[in-house]
């Protein structure tokens, strides 16, 4: 029985090169492909995958949110990360989001395929530059909660930060998430007030550096 992957990368040139490889293995099938996070959650709702292969930075719902919903929604899916970035604040978070391993996207194919035999057995797969990065941080992540976008919003602010980082209106803003005008703007006021940001711009340049979202999506 073939391992079911779905492939979540904005990048539509990097999606099909995985597919091309990825399908020349016996016991693996690409079953769907999604260029941002929230098509990806929905996809995963629909076709209850083995694999999600995501990327971290994607527009409209970033990898780590997108990996959040997925766990807590779909008991028995597994995510690998795949990423340019190997920052360590992007690493913790994908991990502490659920992700059951993470590589770089310069690693060989052949890594990405072990790292998708060994999570289908429950295994966790870093790749060695990111167990480097979790080894050296060992006692700081386990001894320090630090204060991020993700322990000071809601899921849902941090929903509309991410919107508004990417220069959504509000009334887009409220389509997409299907709520109100109005609720948009009280969850900007209250994204503004828990984080004493009283602009857009800076609050795109707070949603970068939180990993939110990326100038190169």
């Amino acid at each position: 029985m073939s391992i079911r992957i779905i492939l979540a990368d904005d990048h539509k040139i990097v999606r099909e090169g995985l597919r091309v490889l990825i399908e020349k293995q016996q016991d693996m099938e690409v079953i769907a492909e999604a260029g941002d996070g929230r098509t990806t959650v929905q996809l995963v709702k629909k076709l209850t995958p083995d694999i999600v292969i995501m990327d971290v930075a994607m527009p409209d719902m970033n990898g780590i949110e997108a990996t959040r919903q997925i766990v807590a929604m779909a008991t028995g899916v597994k995510v690998i990360a795949l990423s340019m970035h190997s920052d360590r604040r992007f690493v913790a978070e994908m991990l502490k989001a659920g992700a059951s391993g993470y590589l770089l996207k310069d690693c060989a194919f052949e890594e990405l395929i072990n790292a998708v035999r060994s999570v289908v057995k429950d295994r966790t797969y870093l790749s060695p530059d990111i167990a480097d990065i979790i080894l050296k941080d060992y006692t700081h992540l386990l001894s320090k909660e630090e204060l991020s976008v993700f322990s000071i919003l809601s899921v849902r602010e941090r929903e509309v930060l991410q919107l508004l980082s990417e220069g959504k209106a509000t009334r887009e803003i409220a389509s997409l998430l299907n709520i109100s005008v109005k609720t948009v703007e009280t969850y900007r006021q209250q994204i503004m007030d828990k984080l004493d940001i009283r602009s857009i711009a800076e609050l795109t340049k707070y949603a970068i550096r939180e990993g939110l979202t990326s100038l190169e999506s």
